[in-house]
């Protein structure tokens, strides 16, 4: 029982301490608002440009090693949800990641992004099913204690989310919306 509560009082002191600081601002996303149709996915029926958004994050905890950034929607009907970008590896002193970064080997040097759940790496815009109502999309930032993630292009959005969060220091998210 004391083991137990050590570890609860540790997990709660480390979360509440560490998600105080970190921010994630984005020049092409608003919390809480729609996303423009310049995120939106090009193809199963959406027409949009399919352009990764501009991120910028401070306050860092210490020891952070590297950062991640994941974007993903909770109310696709799937059962678990939809993965439309993971980037891991990226340098502990990056703060941003420009828009239009996915894809063009624009990303910082080291950064990888896995495969999304449209089956590809790089960048998937939004694109919810037809008539299914406004859908979230969560664009999280991590900071990691590992400098590298022993992870390449190959590896499913799942399986980054298991490192990327089993090496999380701090996080901090832009959720947006969008339907059609």
């Amino acid at each position: 029982m004391r083991l137990i509560t050590t570890l609860l009082t540790l997990s709660f002191l480390g979360t509440t301490a560490a998600h105080a600081e970190m921010k994630l601002t984005s020049k092409d996303l608003t919390a809480g608002k729609p996303m423009a149709d310049a995120q939106v996915f090009n193809g199963f029926g959406c027409s949009g440009k399919n352009t990764s958004p501009h991120l910028a994050w401070s306050g860092a905890p210490p020891g952070t090693k590297s950062f991640a950034v994941m974007a993903y929607d909770p109310d696709a009907p799937t059962g678990s949800g939809w993965w439309h970008w993971t980037v891991f590896n990226l340098p502990a002193d990056a703060t941003e990641i420009a828009t239009g970064a996915s894809g063009d080997k624009k990303l910082l040097a080291g950064a990888v992004e896995g495969r999304t759940d449209f089956g590809m790496s790089g960048y998937g815009g939004a694109c919810p099913p037809e008539g299914h109502g406004p859908h979230r999309y969560q664009f999280t930032v991590y900071a990691l204690s590992q400098d590298k993630l022993p992870l390449d292009e190959n590896a499913p959005a799942a399986m980054v989310g298991f490192f990327v969060r089993a090496n999380a220091l701090d996080q901090a998210t832009i959720e947006v919306t969008y339907e059609r």
